[in-house]
């Protein structure tokens, strides 16, 4: 591959670094009150349109073939959203024992209450062949569950909408998890009271993803013709988030970040990641699982990977005005490259296995009785 299309294929990685070197260079430009205005660009307009595209774009249609591997789904929510942040929370206990920096251990605490991306485990589960369909409903299905307030009065609102958001109906109940997991492993850290945080989600996350959906059934046959480029959009305005965060982070000469401290962060990073693919490989593949070897790829990367998409806005609400978001924010940010980076690795390694297991299968059910 040539060096113009790695950069193409990369570019979002390389627009990561570059950002936070021009928020190192020239901070006064993002910083709150400067010409960016991020107080109402970032919080409001930028956050609103992440959700919007991401409304505009969900095919819930495509979640219906998926829907009933109710086994599969419950493990990974359930690995995802409460034994990953139990796990991290148990490993922290020790690690604050030790010299490394307490603003980056807290995000490695973040990181772990995240839902699944909608892009990566979706991708890497089909560049193996893996089951494709429950990694998109259990990466929507994750997805969701962040985006959404429990308002009940919106229930009724929602079920007499068109089948279509039918899903949406059914995961409305499930919004508030990813953000009282923060409440649970952080505490109050955030210095906005935890209902402002949440009529604020309502407003730039729920009413923004709610309305792409419906603008979705109207210009489905559009959407679908043209084809518009939904993930560069929402990872150019990611972009734009996470420069505004680190111009108040070098804004701010109390805060510095101590390279052994990330270094090490980086090593837990990964580790973590494996250690836990590791384990959702023993788990789906023990004897009497009921997976098969395509349902176990899905799983492994379903269940293990975090959202930089949905977690940088989330954060960025959460800890409105908090001086050390940036520090928070950076296990998120090394974790997004780790997890592609390790699972691209790996694909080769997963294809093989699964394909000779598949052709186990196969043989076996050939053989005569």
């Amino acid at each position: 591959m040539g060096l113009l299309a790695r950069i193409r294929k990369e570019w979002f990685i390389i627009g990561i670094v570059l950002v936070i070197l021009s928020a190192k260079v020239h901070p006064s430009v993002g910083v709150k009150g400067g010409p960016l205005k991020p107080e109402i660009t970032v919080a409001y307009i930028a956050v609103s349109l992440i959700f919007f595209n991401s409304g505009l774009s969900l095919r819930s249609e495509e979640l219906t073939s998926a829907l009933l591997h109710v086994r599969l789904h419950l493990l990974v929510q359930t690995f995802t959203l409460v034994f990953i942040p139990l796990a991290v929370w148990l490993l922290l206990q020790v690690l604050t024992l030790t010299a490394i920096d307490q603003w980056l251990l807290r995000g490695l605490q973040t990181v772990s209450c995240m839902p699944p991306p909608v892009s990566s485990a979706v991708i890497l589960t089909k560049a193996v062949g893996g089951n494709e369909a429950a990694a998109i409903f259990n990466s929507a299905f994750g997805s969701f569950l962040v985006r959404f307030l429990k308002v009940c009065r919106f229930n009724n609102l929602i079920s007499e909408s068109e089948s279509k958001l039918n899903s949406v109906s059914v995961l409305l109940q499930g919004i508030i998890v990813t953000p009282v997991l923060l409440l649970l492993f952080l505490g109050s850290s955030s210095s906005v009271p935890f209902s402002s945080i949440f009529s604020q989600l309502f407003m730039t996350v729920v009413v923004p993803l709610i309305l792409g959906q419906v603008c979705r059934s109207f210009l489905r046959e559009y959407l679908e013709r043209r084809k518009p480029p939904f993930g560069a959009v929402s990872s150019a305005v990611l972009l734009m988030i996470i420069y505004t965060t680190f111009c108040d982070t070098f804004s701010n000469p109390d805060i510095e970040l101590d390279p052994t401290s990330l270094l090490l962060v980086v090593l837990i990073i990964f580790s973590l990641q494996l250690s836990f693919m590791l384990l959702t490989f023993a788990f789906s593949t023990r004897s009497g699982s009921g997976f098969s070897p395509a349902d176990t790829v899905a799983i492994m990367f379903c269940s293990t990977h975090k959202s930089l998409t949905l977690g940088i806005p989330m954060l960025k609400i959460v800890f409105e005005g908090y001086e050390h978001l940036s520090l928070i924010s950076v296990p998120l940010l090394i974790y997004h490259p780790a997890q592609i980076l390790l699972g691209s690795v790996l694909v080769p390694t997963i294809r093989t296995w699964m394909v000779s297991r598949q052709k186990a299968v196969k043989l076996s059910t050939l053989q005569p009785i």
